[in-house]
């Protein structure tokens, strides 16, 4: 399986591919973020490890400029605490994020996450369809009205949660848990910058959704 690393400092990208290629994984390495979209470029990539602070293009420009030819997870490293500079992640299609400095243990937990995610989710066939939206697990595709939406790997993983299970009201706690795998309450906010990108994606009016709905004080939900 290959996971592409990059970042511009040489000493963390031979660290992060020396423990990396110890787990078995096939690890390709770029400096910038320049690199990290044409390297991204490669059908055979599984999961882009993806600094934020690089030289030519930044972490954040070369995420949203992948999203455009690629859904696969993306996970950000950052110097940065402010929790702005992570939902600015999120907003470029990134999956997750982790501050330096990291525990290398960590960031295999979570590579691990997502990547049995996918592979889970990538296993199922069934395809279910509500009104305008069509879910293709197999594909790992959302259509609306016969036209695939560009959704992001973790965008898809929460439509699918919400569309198998209909009008089942999901706290902000409860998505965070089951979307991503492990404690982030610092980033509660993840989920509703999630949840707006869908409506914009698949709601005809995104301010007043028919399909992926908040019941106010709980939590969303897919209104079947």
């Amino acid at each position: 399986m290959k996971i592409l690393v990059v970042d511009d400092e040489p000493l963390l990208v031979k660290g992060i591919k020396f423990n990396l290629q110890n787990d078995g994984y096939e690890v390709i390495t770029g400096s910038n973020g320049a690199e990290a979209i044409d390297l991204a470029r490669d059908p055979e990539i599984r999961l882009i490890v993806l600094d934020v602070m690089m030289p030519e293009v930044d972490g954040l420009e070369a995420c949203r400029r992948i999203r455009e030819f690629s859904d696969v997870p993306v996970i950000m490293l950052t110097a940065r605490t402010d929790d702005m500079d992570k939902l600015l992640g999120f907003e470029q299609g990134a999956d997750d994020y982790l501050t330096k400095p990291f525990n290398i243990l960590e960031l295999k937990a979570r590579i691990r996450a997502l990547l049995r995610r996918s592979s889970r989710l990538e296993s199922k066939q069934s395809r279910i369809t509500v009104g305008a939206i069509t879910l293709d697990s197999s594909e790992r595709n959302v259509y609306k009205n016969g036209v695939a939406a560009d959704l992001t790997a973790r965008e898809f993983d929460v439509v699918e949660l919400l569309m198998r299970n209909p009008n089942r009201v999901y706290s902000r706690d409860s998505l965070l848990d089951l979307i991503w795998a492990y404690e982030y309450r610092s980033d509660i906010r993840t989920v509703d910058v999630h949840i707006r990108r869908i409506r914009e994606k698949l709601e005809t009016i995104p301010a007043e959704p028919e399909y992926f709905m908040t019941k106010w004080g709980v939590g969303y939900y897919f209104k079947a």
